[in-house]
């Protein structure tokens, strides 16, 4: 099994922080998680990476600040339930597509759904609306199979599932009334799972 010592900066309601724990609990890559406060962001995680966000990784000398490469970082590593589908190139090409189209566009909706009162031009039904064409399309893939491009999870369920688990939240009582059963039931599933408790467990 392939471990590494890293350091990640995280803080813990981000969903690219989430995405990238995610990864680095799957591929069993021993990490120390830094939680990081948002107001008084630490100066060692200013100086691996100017950009100032999370997640950082710091591993043997090197420094990844993007949580898509934090994550094909430690599947390259270790991807034991093939994350990546090596097999399947189509399967590759739409995972890239969409985790391309979560965080280009769902993503966008998704920050003016959760705080209208910044986007005032329209209303919170008018950005759900934009936010639920995505969830339409998540839906229409889960009636095929239990995942979104496999029977199992993969890069693109992980790298999503954070992004939808914010959407479901602003509003949990729309979500759970909405006619998404089988994305409903994707999320339960993988909010429940082990290893999404364990990759979200506070440092000790």
């Amino acid at each position: 099994m392939s471990q590494a010592a890293a350091t990640l900066y995280s803080f813990r309601r981000c969903p690219y922080a989430m995405r990238a724990r995610l990864a680095l609990r799957y591929c069993a890559v021993t990490v120390d998680i830094v939680e990081v406060s948002l107001k008084a962001k630490p100066a060692q995680m200013l100086a691996l990476s100017s950009k100032g966000t999370v997640p950082v990784l710091e591993v043997q000398g090197q420094v990844i600040d993007e949580s898509l490469d934090i994550m094909r970082w430690a599947l390259a590593r270790h991807d034991p339930q093939d994350w990546l589908l090596r097999q399947d190139p189509a399967a590759q090409e739409a995972m890239a597509a969409l985790i391309s189209d979560n965080d280009q566009g769902f993503k966008h909706w998704l920050n003016r759904y959760k705080y209208p009162e910044r986007h005032p031009q329209e209303s919170m039904a008018h950005y759900r609306a934009q936010g639920e064409l995505f969830l339409q399309r998540l839906e229409r893939l889960l009636s095929e199979r239990d995942y979104l491009l496999a029977e199992h999870m993969s890069l693109a369920d992980a790298a999503l599932v954070p992004f939808v688990r914010q959407f479901a939240h602003v509003d949990r009582e729309w979500f759970a009334q909405a006619p998404y059963p089988r994305l409903q039931d994707w999320l339960r599933r993988i909010l429940d799972s082990e290893l999404f408790v364990a990759a979200m467990a506070k440092p000790s």
